[in-house]
């Protein structure tokens, strides 16, 4: 998979590829590049944002410097799935993570304060996606939230077997997961449930169903 990560601070992302799970697929299965809208713009002294038409407090991140990444690194519109994060998209979970993780190539565009110019969500974007309903002072935060969650999917990002069903998952209708238990088995009166403890695997399975259904 190739991931593409747009941004004004790109070392936010250097600690993400130093641990798992981008450190296990990193160069193996997974590329990922951040790029600076700054490195590219076609404004002087660096600038990439601008005060809005209309007036209002803040800065947008401007179409031509979006357009100009673009240009740089594509050659023009990519074209694979380009995500711009936004409080106003399309809510991640796990659901969706799994859809992006089936992508061979995704594009992450993050911006500062205000957001976008509204013509880079129209014309640049495939897709706009939010974390949650709230404003944060930039799209780096839920960049790396989407890093990670996308990333967890890959083959071998995780130890084996431990990505296989996730919170949130279709696997579990959508339900929390299961509580988990490990030893001690009794920890000052507080007891491992004991069909945890019986090696039946048969009805292990089916409780755990239920522990997902019944918080569902």
């Amino acid at each position: 998979m190739r991931l593409d990560v747009f941004t004004l601070i790109p070392g936010a992302f250097d600690w993400l590829k130093e641990r798992r799970p981008v450190a296990a697929v990193l160069g193996n299965g997974l590329e990922l590049n951040v790029f600076n809208y700054r490195d590219t713009t076609p404004l002087s002294a660096g600038q990439v944002d601008d005060e809005p038409y209309g007036g209002g407090p803040g800065m947008v991140l401007r179409v031509d410097v979006v357009s100009a990444a673009f240009e740089a690194v594509y050659g023009g519109l990519p074209g694979h799935r380009v995500v711009a994060l936004s409080p106003a998209g399309r809510l991640l979970d796990q659901e969706l993570v799994e859809e992006l993780a089936a992508e061979p190539a995704l594009t992450l565009l993050s911006a500062r304060f205000e957001g976008f110019d509204q013509r880079i969500l129209d014309h640049l974007s495939t897709d706009t996606v939010s974390i949650g309903p709230y404003v944060l002072s930039g799209g780096e935060i839920p960049a790396l939230a989407v890093v990670d969650a996308v990333v967890r999917r890959l083959p071998g990002a995780l130890t084996e077997g431990s990505g296989e069903v996730e919170s949130f998952s279709a696997a579990l209708n959508g339900g929390l997961e299961y509580p988990h238990y490990t030893r001690p088995a009794d920890f000052h009166g507080w007891r491992v449930p004991e069909i945890l403890l019986s090696g039946d695997h048969g009805r292990i399975a089916a409780w755990r169903q239920e522990q997902v259904r019944s918080v569902a």
